[in-house]
């Protein structure tokens, strides 16, 4: 008897289940940065003179609040990056990434907003904030303080502003990085920066109220590229990431020790763009999970744990410790060093609470809801 063949079945291509595309310790990466925040403006309350460095030497490396700030800018676009750098740059959908982009950051931005404002009224001399107009409030709320100039209610909410309008460009910058590759993507955004910054010296300092959203651009864009090594080849994987991160970081930080935190600050413009390929060799280092030890380090769970909360903690630090700084430390005089450690032990936990629930009732809900 004679076996008469069975026809194989059409084959078909079935896409696998989206899987979870988040990097063990950029979350760590992420809290740590937003911690760090908080102490240098417990710092910055009890030395004043900045740009100067009034405190001890073995303090000045808290003087930095700005270089966390090109952190969280490169740790953005590598983050947002990461799921469409595994689907050949694409999207997925602009309105989709809009609304999620939205359900990410304006209910616990307007929350905090609400509450830093409040605050400052009722604390007209409050530092590192003003009390709110109607005309602050609305371009606050609108996101549009980093192209009008107006009193802030919480004075860490400018880089908000200029990460909204990177969001708003990330779909193009995708785009151009699909059709014309990443150095090309580059280029279009970091000419006009550096174009800008010689035709118009001034801008390369930190004194100036606007115009951050051009400025941090190329270090989002940077993120944006080096999310490429997701999809790179095992060989490209295999490379010594953190040891060249290492290498790029090494010229900037002894130029900015050497120079003094006076005329870093007069030329934040160019040290941003320095310091950000040392930043995206970090994270291409985590993102191929070498070495090892560091991984888990920040991917462990307290540091984990801080990073899920790392955005409301950034939110409502500011007031908080502006309040224990005047109301309970500036009271009691002593020595500036003292005052810092004071305003540090007790913002820190404070801070942390409130950030926990404030993220509990304000961001949570909403990336369960997205």
């Amino acid at each position: 008897m004679t076996a008469v063949p069975v026809p194989a079945p059409p084959r078909t291509t079935v896409r696998p289940p989206r899987a979870d595309h988040r990097i063990p310790g950029l979350d760590g990466l992420r809290g740590l940065t937003a911690l760090y925040v908080v102490v240098h403006h417990c710092w910055l309350l009890s030395f004043p003179g900045y740009p100067a460095n009034t405190g001890p030497a073995w303090l000045g490396w808290l003087i930095h609040g700005r270089l966390a700030v090109v952190v969280f800018i490169v740790l953005s676009g590598f983050s947002l990056a990461i799921s469409p750098a595994r689907d050949a740059w694409r999207l997925g959908g602009t309105l989709r990434y809009v609304r999620r982009r939205a359900r990410r950051i304006l209910p616990a931005y307007w929350a905090a907003l609400a509450a830093s404002a409040l605050i400052a009224a009722a604390v007209p001399s409050l530092p590192l904030s003003e009390p709110p107009t109607l005309r602050s409030m609305v371009v606050y709320g609108l996101l549009l303080q980093d192209t009008l100039a107006v009193p802030a209610p919480n004075g860490a909410f400018w880089s908000i502003a200029a990460e909204a309008g990177l969001y708003l460009a990330f779909p193009l910058l995708l785009l151009i990085r699909r059709r014309a590759g990443a150095m090309t993507v580059l280029a279009v955004v970091t000419v006009p920066v550096v174009a800008a910054g010689l035709l118009h010296p001034g801008l390369s300092t930190a004194a100036r109220a606007t115009g951050y959203t051009l400025e941090l651009a190329p270090l989002f864009t940077l993120g944006v590229v080096a999310a490429g090594i997701v999809s790179a080849g095992h060989r490209t994987q295999r490379l010594p990431w953190l040891g060249l991160a290492t290498l790029a970081a090494v010229p900037v930080s002894t130029l900015i020790a050497l120079r003094g935190s006076a005329w870093t600050v007069a030329h934040y413009c160019w040290l941003d763009l320095a310091v950000g390929p040392a930043i995206a060799l970090f994270l291409v280092a985590l993102a191929t999970c070498r070495p090892i030890r560091l991984v888990r380090l920040l991917n462990g769970g307290p540091l984990r744990a801080l990073g899920g909360f790392s955005y409301s903690l950034y939110l409502v630090h500011m007031p908080i410790v502006a309040l224990i700084s005047t109301l309970i430390v500036a009271p009691h005089p002593g020595s500036r060093p003292a005052a810092f450690a004071m305003t540090a032990a007790l913002a820190i936990p404070v801070c942390l609470t409130t950030a926990r629930l404030f993220a509990a009732a304000f961001e949570t809900p909403f990336q369960r809801y997205g």
